[in-house]
């Protein structure tokens, strides 16, 4: 058939007013593209029924399929509910099953179940119910004129539990009959233009049913392949030969064949060895350590980060020297040195990892801001790299986190 076209609706008055960061929207478009499904516009509107309507109305007509988060819950300002009801002409009944669900999550809270926590249990007549095991709001399913509308909670995990389980099979079922098979390839080093130069002649020579697509980050690239047919081992087949091709065009900048993140990659890489990692954070105050321990089986590698954001406790606990801080600057290629080998010494570990740096303007100015030094160690051998980083202190702490990770997994792979 034609190619589905989707369109997102985010609800909620704490988006508008920038509370929250709508995060929700850019995790749902990155599903429905890895589905074949293009995105043509996301629209946030505040908790006000008029405005959800206005929405809908301009749209609707746009897409075969609109998907709405936010706006689903007990209190007076979750409007969303009521006015799709009224939007689509049904009326307000009691779902068994949602009062079911809801009542024995409240019991194993041991929280009390009030009146306002039955209306989650009430649904319009004219959609179909979609299970939301992680929370009290159920989504909702509308079909009008051949097109598909969504609701779902605003809370992200709820969401997210809704779309893989309920709402992306659904979508599968109702639009494609062709198989979609996807492979990625994770670089780091270069950006896209440059990868894209680099293998023009092959991303030319793919087949009109394989489509590669660009999904930069900071200091990453992700390539992801998109194949669409009938036959899904030939299908398979097809997609990894093209994968292959491309990432041996440019091994030196892959590092993962697999859609995975860099604190997995990570894991797995150490694991496998049966090698240790320790820390010594300065400028990014204990963010790697929390990245690498949201995963599971970090315990079995990670010994640890030091926090040494004041230079007498690199001095006192890493035993970077005092004269090299006079003589080069806290910030420097010859403290980060140090402060590696500290942590390797200090945390008995393999490997050691130092990062320092100067993240946002302040009383300082002999170091450009957003100047970052990084080292690892194994104890023969140590390399330095040095960020030149040029955002707002956040950004330059999530980025200087970032390829902290990438340094550490080139070096111990060999790929320095």
């Amino acid at each position: 058939m034609s190619e589905v076209k989707a369109v997102i609706i985010t609800i909620g008055d704490e988006l508008l007013s920038g509370r929250t960061v709508d995060t929700n929207a850019a995790w749902i478009a990155a599903q429905l593209n890895r589905q074949g499904i293009e995105v043509l516009r996301r629209v946030t509107v505040g908790d006000n029924a008029e405005a959800i309507r206005a929405a809908l109305d301009e749209e609707l007509p746009r897409a075969s399929v609109c998907l709405l988060t936010g706006g689903l819950g007990p209190t007076a300002d979750d409007v969303t509910k009521p006015l799709l009801c009224a939007y689509f002409g049904g009326r307000m009944v009691v779902n068994e099953d949602v009062l079911a669900h809801v009542a024995a999550l409240f019991r194993k809270r041991n929280r009390p179940f009030l009146d306002s926590n039955r209306r989650q249990a009430e649904v319009p007549d004219v959609c179909t119910v979609l299970h939301n095991s992680l929370g009290t709001a159920p989504g909702m399913w509308f079909e009008q004129d051949g097109k598909v509308i969504v609701s779902m909670p605003g809370v992200p995990y709820e969401m997210m539990g809704l779309m893989e389980d309920e709402v992306l099979p659904r979508l599968r079922q109702r639009y494609f009959s062709d198989v979609i098979v996807q492979r990625c390839i994770i670089t780091a080093g270069e950006g896209e233009s440059f990868i894209a130069e680099r293998i023009k002649d092959l991303e030319a020579a793919l087949p009109q049913h394989i489509h590669l697509a660009y999904l930069p980050q900071p200091g990453m690239v992700h390539l992801w392949l998109t194949g669409k047919g009938q036959d899904e081992r030939q299908l398979i087949r097809e997609v990894e030969l093209y994968q292959r091709e491309i990432a041996g065009r440019i091994e030196e900048l892959v590092i993962a064949l697999e859609d995975i993140t860099l604190e997995q990659l990570l894991g797995k890489a150490f694991i496998s060895m049966g090698k240790t990692l320790g820390l010594a954070e300065s400028c990014t105050g204990g963010m790697i350590a929390h990245k690498l321990t949201e995963v599971m089986g970090a315990a079995g590698y990670f010994q640890g980060s030091i926090v040494c954001y004041q230079e007498h406790v690199k001095e006192r606990v890493l035993g970077v020297r005092h004269e090299t801080i006079a003589r080069h600057h806290v910030v420097s290629e010859a403290v980060a040195e140090e402060m590696a080998a500290g942590a390797r010494q200090v945390l008995r570990s393999d490997y050691g990892f130092g990062i320092t740096g100067l993240l946002s303007p302040g009383d300082d100015e002999s170091v450009p801001v957003g100047t970052v030094y990084m080292a690892v160690t194994d104890g023969q051998r140590t390399v330095v790299r040095r960020l030149q980083l040029q955002y707002d202190r956040i950004r330059n702490k999530e980025i200087a986190t970032r390829m902290a990770m990438v340094l550490i997994w080139k070096f111990i792979h060999g790929k320095l």
